[in-house]
């Protein structure tokens, strides 16, 4: 099956690599010839343009669109304007699950179908599959179908979910038709707004865990410090250490430790990390919505917040965090200021 991509970033490269791979033919753009180039040597129909993009694509086309959130508007609106009734319009990215209904509503009058692919994976996908949420049209997600399934890692060596047989369906192969327009950016907003709260907690035991020898370490006394009521707090833990003996058989094992595991093998102290750790909108749209629901989500919250003061003062906490982005998505930490 063919599949167009635009924007051939961390993800985008290797989705449309782990497609190839499998026998699928795309064809490519991203402002950044070379890695056109690379991707073309490989087996790709490049492009030079968005109108010779779109030119190339069989109909009814599909084209993908992986681009930062910041451009993504400007990118829909080019590319579907140069195409027919029929085309389908993936946005892959991380986008506002708003303007995902707001973009299918003003091209349905032209016969185009969008939808919104929540995509979780990051720079690993290409060897484990992605994990992906979609949104919108029930006939356009079922015809890409071929491309969902190769995209996803599968049931792999997973175990099943007691009584999962009886409930068929694609989420066993690692992707969901979450309901219309804007539902799988939904799911996938929450899905970051968990990450968040997972890695702040992880973050914060590990900080806990570093700090226990404070009774080896020079304290202050003055009129305007705390004295401390206890003098047992002298243990000296291998933070590296624990990280893998949690690896094994622990109730919290996940894959974020895992990736917070190899970063502290490595660096021990992770002096690599200033711990200024970003957000991408997710956390904060996923808290919006909680506020919108009457739900409260005060962990989802506190870890929001705590990326907000990571900017200012670096805690070890932080530093897993920016540690364990920097693990699963190739996320280059920026420095306070910037």
């Amino acid at each position: 099956m063919q599949l167009g991509m635009i924007g051939l970033g961390r993800m985008g490269f290797n989705i449309v690599s782990r497609l190839m791979r499998a026998g699928h033919t795309c064809v490519v753009y991203d402002t950044n010839a070379e890695t056109v180039d690379k991707l073309a040597k490989a087996g790709a129909v490049p492009a030079k343009t968005i109108a010779e993009f779109v030119s190339k694509l069989e109909k009814p086309r599909a084209a993908w669109i992986m681009v930062p959130a910041g451009v993504t508007e400007a990118v829909v609106q080019e590319v579907s304007a140069l195409m027919e009734k029929g085309d389908i319009l993936i946005d892959g990215g991380n986008s506002y699950f708003r303007d995902d209904r707001r973009r299918s509503q003003e091209l349905a009058p032209k016969g185009i179908r969008y939808l919104d692919c929540g995509t979780s994976g990051g720079v690993w996908g290409l060897e484990r599959g992605y994990c992906l949420m979609i949104g919108g049209d029930t006939d356009a997600v079922k015809h890409l179908d071929p491309i969902w399934k190769t995209i996803a890692p599968g049931r792999g060596d997973v175990d099943r979910t007691p009584g999962r047989e009886k409930l068929g369906g694609t989420a066993e192969e690692g992707y969901l038709h979450c309901g219309p327009s804007g539902a799988g950016h939904f799911v996938k907003m929450v899905h970051n707004g968990i990450e968040y709260g997972v890695m702040a907690a992880f973050a914060e035991g590990f900080d806990i865990l570093k700090n226990a020898n404070i009774d080896n370490q020079k304290t202050v006394v003055d009129a305007e410090t705390a004295p401390r009521m206890h003098h047992d707090l002298d243990y000296e833990i291998s933070i590296a250490d624990v990280a893998e003996v949690w690896r094994r058989g622990s109730v919290v094992g996940s894959w974020l430790l895992d990736l917070a595991a190899a970063a502290l093998a490595a660096d021990p102290n992770l002096d690599a990390y200033s711990g200024h750790v970003a957000d991408s909108g997710e956390g904060r749209w996923t808290i919006q919505a909680a506020i919108e629901e009457a739900v409260p989500c005060e962990v989802l919250t506190s870890a929001l917040y705590a990326r907000f003061r990571s900017r200012k003062d670096h805690t070890f906490a932080e530093k897993v965090c920016s540690a364990m982005r920097q693990q699963f998505g190739g996320h280059i930490e920026r420095g306070a200021g910037e």
